[in-house]
């Protein structure tokens, strides 16, 4: 049964604990992590609100971004993988949506796929699946924003989504939209470029495991 997605949005250095619910398995946050809930599988959700972005560091060497996963890991096996969650995803932001207690989000700009985003998302989803575990924080204790640097994506401003057991990429992004952290991040007018990826393991507990990283270049 599906996990409910699960989302994140940042702006550093203020960390927010993340709020858990039940429900699918979904999570939306902003400069910390959230934990897989209690209870049942099929529903978990958590939200988190954005903090400031991280000033310039001193004079250092830039962070050597990670190599790209191949084209069909990062897939599920799905078809027209990137084509089709850039298209579910921009008609959601240029249709405008109502996120319940985060407001209501005018139509805005599409995003743009993102290499660097989508390498740090599928490796948080390959971990997931992989260590059979559901959160922002990675199993080194690593949070999202601290993957998307090493990855490279250099950020003003950045944000993630989680969801597990979803089978499809409609299916996942409705379950974001239906989540008032998830929806809130997936339609931030301010968000410029986004990576999203897929990752499966028969042996887990929630067999498929999705992460959705949205940025804004510096």
């Amino acid at each position: 049964m599906p996990v409910a997605p699960s989302s994140i949005l940042s702006l550093v250095p203020v960390r927010v604990a993340c709020l858990a619910a039940a429900a699918v398995a979904l999570s939306a946050c902003g400069g910390g992590g959230g934990d897989d809930a209690p209870g049942s599988p099929s529903d978990a959700s958590s939200t988190q609100t954005s903090a400031p972005a991280p000033a310039d560091p001193p004079a250092a060497a830039a962070p050597t971004p990670a190599p790209a996963p191949a084209v069909e890991d990062i897939t599920c096996g799905l078809p027209n993988f990137q084509a089709e969650v850039l298209r579910l995803v921009n008609e959601r932001r240029a249709a405008g949506a109502s996120c319940g207690s985060r407001g209501t989000f005018a139509a805005t700009t599409a995003l743009s796929w993102n290499t660097a985003l989508t390498t740090a998302a599928y490796g948080h989803s390959r971990d997931m699946a992989d260590n059979n575990y559901f959160s922002h924080t990675s199993r080194d204790g690593r949070t999202f924003d601290q993957r998307i640097t090493a990855a490279g994506y250099r950020w003003s401003r950045a944000g993630e989504n989680i969801a597990a057991g979803y089978t499809s990429a409609q299916s996942v992004v409705n379950g974001w939209m239906a989540s008032e952290g998830h929806c809130a991040n997936l339609m931030n007018p301010n968000f410029r470029d986004m990576g999203l990826a897929c990752a499966r393991n028969a042996g887990s507990r929630y067999g498929w495991y999705w992460t959705q990283n949205l940025g804004t270049p510096r």
